[in-house]
């Protein structure tokens, strides 16, 4: 009489466990990042309503808000946003991060093109110190 294998060797299972520890070791790092990331696109979404707000007061006086409160910024601070501070005269808008794996700032640095539209900048060029892999697209 032929006997029927039932279950699995021991050998196969632990070919299983190896390869989904394989793939955890990838995935744990790569959706930590993400979660980073996603935390300090809070930074960039804080910096929006104070770019439109120094964007228009640059098109109707011709030059930066002298102070903060007259840019129309708030300095709302959140779970992530430790503060939001536009530099008097200059326009550029920093944001301070409260993130444990992303510790460091934002930066927008405005720029007027020849036509009078301004432009933002919000790379390490502009002074933005969280590291460029934690960075929004747009500030790569």
């Amino acid at each position: 009489m032929k006997k029927v294998q039932q279950g699995f060797t021991l050998i196969e299972l632990m070919i299983v466990v190896a390869i989904i520890g394989i793939l955890a070791a990838i995935a744990i790092p790569a959706y930590q990042d993400y979660i980073i990331r996603s935390k300090v696109t809070e930074l960039a979404v804080a910096a929006d309503a104070c770019k439109t707000s120094v964007s228009e007061y640059y098109q109707s006086m011709n030059a930066y808000p002298p102070t903060q409160a007259a840019s129309g910024c708030t300095n709302q601070v959140t779970q992530y946003v430790a503060s939001l501070v536009v530099t008097p005269a200059t326009g550029v808008i920093t944001v301070a991060s409260a993130i444990g794996g992303a510790a460091g700032n934002l930066v927008l640095q405005p720029t007027v093109n020849a036509t009078g539209q301004i432009g933002w900048a919000c790379n390490a060029a502009a002074g933005t110190t969280i590291l460029q892999k934690y960075l929004p697209a747009n500030c790569r």
